[in-house]
């Protein structure tokens, strides 16, 4: 899969021993965001579609520390040389990985299996609920026209 300009991923590494596991998440010298905004956690619960929202501002990076989940990806920026393209993937404690959305970049996920997901996800620019940069689609947004259930291979 190609991805859409701007949009990163960071394999990440646990070191396991027999008390359980350590995992750095981002550094500084990741050098995976502009400018550091603000950190936020959140849970869904089984077979929760949380989709599509996107910024005009802010890059965000996300992760699932636990749980499994599909994230999808839309690119509508005009001018972009990946405009119209969707990128899918499967982020959680079996695949421990960070994201990098940039702004213009549409973006849900739908949790997968039968326990919940967390998502800690880190923005460029803080909340401002005078000034909200959440622009909202539906879950079936025409123009992405994502198929969201489980496909049998």
């Amino acid at each position: 899969m190609a991805l859409i300009n701007g949009v990163v991923t960071k394999k990440l590494v646990r070191h396991s021993d027999d008390r359980g596991f350590f995992m750095e998440i981002l550094r500084d010298d990741d050098e995976l965001l502009a400018r550091f905004g603000q950190a936020s956690l959140s849970m869904s619960y089984p077979g929760v579609i949380k989709a599509f929202h996107y910024h005009e501002r802010q890059d965000d990076l996300w992760f699932f520390p636990a749980g499994n989940a599909q994230v999808v990806l839309h690119d509508l920026r005009e001018g972009s040389a990946t405009k119209g393209e969707t990128n899918v993937f499967y982020m959680g404690e079996t695949n421990p990985m960070l994201l990098v959305i940039p702004k213009g970049v549409a973006h849900g996920y739908r949790v997968l299996g039968p326990t919940p997901v967390i998502i800690t996800y880190f923005t460029t620019e803080s909340y401002d609920p005078e000034n909200p940069d959440e622009k909202r689609l539906a879950w079936n947004d025409p123009v992405i026209d994502f198929d969201w259930t489980t496909q049998s291979r």
